[in-house]
């Protein structure tokens, strides 16, 4: 499968047989500009705000996934589990969506913009995660501390950073965000940068660790 980051928590996944999987689709967000039309056969949204649920920006005859359930998509497994945006049950800024995706073989795991660390019940649910999606600019969402922390309750073999500022953010972005650093020094893995991943069952190994990709 190829993966794609548009910035803050866009990816777009294209599988092995060509179905395009869109999550949490902006259009303009401070320094970051989506490509679009982009065609794509399930977007996937993990909460209502602006910079995760632009999906006008789609195009094609496709599945919109949204809920915290099971999605039986053709070749695409996915399950959606509610989680927080804040240490405080959402009363501080509402409820997110942690979307886990079976695909050709292996599992990705969004975390939307998750706040908090997981119970022992949802890490149990969750279960083995391939390639794991996790914000780490903190202030809005988990730090890079906090993420480490979930990195190492879900134990993957590959950890996607987003939603941290890069140098591509206006100064809002610098003040809303912390850099991906504290994350990937606090991780203790070993660091990999690519453009587009392409990865599967074979190769997943030769990435593990932490891959920051360059926005597209």
């Amino acid at each position: 499968m190829q993966i794609k980051w548009f910035g803050q928590s866009a990816f777009l996944v294209t599988t092995e047989a060509g179905k395009k999987i869109l999550i949490d689709p902006f259009d303009r967000f401070l320094g970051y500009k989506m490509p679009k039309p982009i065609e794509t056969d399930i977007v996937a949204v993990t909460h209502d705000h602006g910079d995760h649920n632009k999906i006008h920006v789609a195009t094609g005859n496709y599945e919109l996934v949204n809920e915290a359930k099971e999605y039986n998509c053709s070749d695409v497994q996915i399950s959606g589990f509610k989680t927080y945006h804040d240490k405080v049950n959402g009363k501080k800024r509402g409820e997110n969506i942690l979307f886990r995706f079976k695909v050709d073989g292996l599992t990705i795991c969004h975390c939307g913009d998750l706040g908090h660390l997981l119970t022992e019940d949802l890490i149990k649910d969750i279960g083995k995660v391939d390639v794991l999606m996790i914000p780490v600019g903190g202030k809005m969402t988990l730090n890079g501390e906090e993420a480490t922390k979930v990195v190492q309750q879900l134990n993957p073999t590959i950890t996607i950073p987003m939603h941290y500022r890069t140098k591509a953010l206006s100064i809002i972005g610098m003040l809303l965000f912390e850099k991906a650093d504290k994350f990937i020094k606090a991780t203790g893995q070993r660091s990999t940068e690519v453009g587009i991943l392409d990865i599967n069952s074979e190769n997943l190994s030769q990435y593990s660790g932490v891959v920051t990709m360059q926005y597209q």
